[in-house]
């Protein structure tokens, strides 16, 4: 059983840190929605203590700008089989360049697809998509915003060449498992997924994509329920997706405003931030909703009954640069609506719904 779920991508403003912040604000809900999904990494971190009910997490739907990220979510929680099969293979520089103008050829197709369908979903574009995003070094791979250019960095080459398999989390149960996190090596007992004592084996080894196998359908089981939406963010916002299932709790996490990094979950510009701003204060009024803003200091002028907590990011792609730190991770803060829970006023925290 795997203990740590994560995605098996990397992914830049993931908000892995700060998922327990989020959801002792958020509390126990009956309605979930993420109209920024990106990773995934909040909804994969909620506790059982902040499900609808002992059964089930309760009604759950998220949205993501990016049609390859979508589409990913959507097939793995209908066919984790077939986007195993996609996604073993060894790292390739040929085969990374030919993908990925294969990828980008294929999206107005997907993205008609996607927009006509609600349940639309191709496990073999899922596979590709995520088998490149883990042997891409940064930023560019298949980037919605571009046309079908041609990658110009290698492909990541570290790791004994392992691609995607390199991003396994901990596999194992028991207590050595705990918080080792998606990054770790895995225990001497279970079949080695990476480095030189496989030589010879190859990538896609029997072994290893049983283990790959394991992991993407735990995360399959995990999604089964979860109504993932393609398109702008404010269609799951509307009272029909929202308060009208109950308590609803709801995460913001838009593209920043400082700055030009782009994500998959939406582009850039401070109209997006501002607009997210401007519902998340309106939609903070109501007692049934529980919101989440995340920003950086500075950027959210939020009323006065809305807390302010700070949270340290890790260092990203800035951690890449000469300084060898991103400043932003120490600035990096979640704004609180006025009815998210506030451990410091209430006796228990997960004591129900009000």
């Amino acid at each position: 059983m795997i203990e740590d779920l994560r995605a098996p991508f990397p992914y830049f403003g993931g908000k892995l840190r700060a998922a327990p912040l989020i959801w002792s604000a958020l509390g126990r809900v009956q309605n979930y929605v993420e109209p920024f999904f990106g990773s995934g990494a909040v909804l994969l971190a909620r506790p059982r203590e902040c499900w609808a009910t002992p059964d089930g997490p309760g009604t759950e739907t998220v949205n993501d700008a990016s049609r390859f990220l979508a589409n990913f979510w959507r097939a793995l929680a209908a066919d984790p089989e077939a986007v195993t099969r996609w996604a073993s293979w060894p790292v390739n520089e040929c085969d990374l360049h030919a993908r990925h103008r294969w990828l980008v050829d294929a999206l107005p197709a997907l993205a008609s697809a996607m927009d006509s369908d609600p349940h639309h979903y191709d496990a073999k574009i899922a596979g590709w998509w995520v088998w490149g995003l883990c042997s891409w070094i940064g930023t560019g791979w298949c980037d919605e915003t571009r046309s079908g250019r041609l990658p110009t960095q290698l492909p990541h080459l570290g790791d004994a060449g392992q691609g995607l398999h390199r991003k396994l989390p901990y596999l194992g149960g028991g207590d050595g498992g705990v918080g080792r996190g998606i990054n770790r090596k895995l225990p001497q007992q279970l079949p080695h997924l990476g480095g030189n004592h496989d030589s010879g084996r190859g990538i896609h080894t029997p072994a290893r994509r049983d283990n790959l196998f394991a992991y993407l359908s735990s995360l399959s089981d995990r999604l089964r329920g979860v109504r993932v939406a393609c398109g702008d963010w404010s269609r799951v916002c509307g009272d029909s997706v929202t308060w009208r299932h109950g308590v609803t709790g709801v995460l913001l996490d838009p593209p920043y405003a400082e700055g030009a990094q782009q994500y998959a979950a939406g582009g850039t510009g401070t109209n997006l931030s501002a607009d997210v701003r401007e519902w998340a204060i309106k939609a903070g009024d109501r007692r049934d909703m529980r919101v989440v803003l995340c920003g950086l200091e500075g950027e959210h002028e939020m009323p006065p009954s809305w807390r302010c907590v700070p949270w340290k990011a890790r260092g990203g792609y800035g951690s890449q640069r000469e300084d060898g730190d991103n400043q932003n991770r120490h600035r990096e803060r979640l704004w609180l609506s006025p009815h998210c829970i506030d451990a410091n006023r209430q006796p228990s925290l997960f004591g129900g719904a009000p």
